[in-house]
């Protein structure tokens, strides 16, 4: 019998993302109704959406925010570190470098990808993520390991968060031997989106890359995900292409350009101009808040171009830094991207729920009734101060069941295997 600690019934007394005080009641892992409280915080006094008696099992959360799950919109489970022991970071000058890097020192990991990424997965739900977008390398070395991997990881994980897998070619895909086939077949074992790596700056083809991409989401009905990291002018006219197929094969909604770092340095006609283009095909931007040149975030939404948020990397080959938490993860963009007003960061905000979830299409993700009932309960007021302080979680849930409190994951979950173990 499930327990009403483990699965509550009702979320007394929250804070909605507009400011009402309510109570959430839930049901069979979804919200079943919001009932809005009196001004004092007292009981509630009216139904605003649609109603269902629950039973038992209250918990209090005193006044807490409460918000969807949040949505890491782009990660690389199977590149963390994390459960290892520590790697001094390798510098590299260009991509292709930090890629060579990255494969030298993969070959001195003895800790399993899949150790490791339940390790971050771990870190991530305590931080009150429920959804993911992983990136997972296919290259010839590894061939499709990591993705057997990371699918191992994501049946074992299905109780704590959902898991996208992008078959990701971090070793190029026209210079690199046989990768097309490879991601033929990682799309064939269970791969849901199909990824490029700088059409122009690491094949040095953007037809051709363009071609193999485009054409193995066409012929396996997946979207797509392009890291596309090359600069100004080079940069906006791949995203223009791109933007050109999307369209010319219907697949609005269904493509992500992962960091267009060239957005932050083009001259306005040429944002304008391709910003247009990527608003009319429906593609996505996602960035991180990287330390160089990043999208505009405000101008991009303002023609109409969907926004969102990812992790990236999180302590791997390619970058030492990174926590998991994407309510961190909005405070560096809206610091990077001049966020200030209430308004604002409540746009930064958007970029880690309802966007990512959008891009990601995420299926009754929300606060509405009928909605699935993956929560965090923020130890903030607002929205605005969620996000100018990212503070504690007090409690995460997945599907109705309470899989995290404190920052911590409950007992009784998956767990990590014989590699590194520390109390911290």
């Amino acid at each position: 019998m499930q327990s009403s600690r483990s699965h509550p019934s009702v979320l007394a007394d929250v804070t909605l993302p507009d400011g009402r005080r309510a109570d959430v009641s839930l049901r069979d892992g979804l919200i079943a109704s919001i009932r809005e409280r009196a001004s004092d915080g007292g009981a509630p006094v009216e139904d605003v959406r649609a109603a269902g008696d629950v039973g038992d099992g209250r918990v209090d959360l005193g006044g807490a925010l409460l918000l969807p799950a949040f949505v890491d919109g782009h990660s690389h489970l199977d590149k963390t570190f994390l459960g290892a022991p520590w790697q001094p970071h390798v510098p590299g000058g260009t991509i292709r470098e930090r890629v060579d890097a990255e494969l030298q020192t993969r070959r001195t990991l003895t800790v399993p990808v899949a150790e490791r990424a339940l390790r971050l997965a771990h870190r991530m739900v305590g931080h009150g993520t429920g959804h993911t977008r992983s990136h997972v390398d296919v290259d010839p070395e590894a061939g499709l390991a990591n993705l057997h991997a990371v699918l191992e990881l994501r049946e074992r994980v299905r109780d704590l968060m959902t898991v996208q897998i992008v078959a990701f070619p971090q070793s190029g895909v026209i210079t690199a031997p046989g990768v097309p086939d490879l991601l033929d077949a990682a799309l064939r074992e269970g791969a849901d989106l199909v990824g490029g790596l700088d059409p122009h700056g690491f094949d040095g083809d953007v037809d051709g890359q363009l071609d193999v991409v485009f054409g193995l989401a066409e012929r396996h009905g997946v979207g797509v995900d392009i890291h596309l990291h090359d600069p100004g002018e080079i940069g906006a006219g791949q995203l223009r292409d791109i933007a050109a197929r999307t369209a010319a094969l219907g697949l609005r909604g269904r493509v992500t350009v992962s960091h267009a770092y060239c957005l932050g340095e083009v001259a306005d006609v040429t944002l304008a101009r391709t910003a247009s283009a990527l608003a009319a095909a429906g593609v996505s931007i996602l960035t991180n808040g990287p330390a160089g040149p990043m999208p505009p975030v405000l101008r991009l939404r303002e023609a109409g171009v969907r926004v969102f948020a990812g992790s990236d990397n999180i302590r791997d080959a390619w970058w030492p830094y990174g926590t998991g938490d994407m309510l961190e993860r909005a405070t560096i963009i809206g610091l990077r991207d001049d966020l200030m007003t209430d308004d604002e960061l409540r746009v930064a905000a958007s970029l880690v729920t309802t966007e990512a979830a959008a891009a990601l299409g995420l299926d009754r993700y929300g606060l509405e009734p009928g909605s699935r009932a993956d929560l965090v309960a923020v130890a903030a007021a607002s929205v605005a101060e969620a996000v100018a302080a990212h503070p504690r979680r007090l409690m995460v849930m997945h599907a109705g069941r309470v899989v995290a409190t404190d920052g911590c994951p409950v007992a009784g979950l998956p767990a990590p295997g014989s590699g590194v173990q520390r109390a911290w």
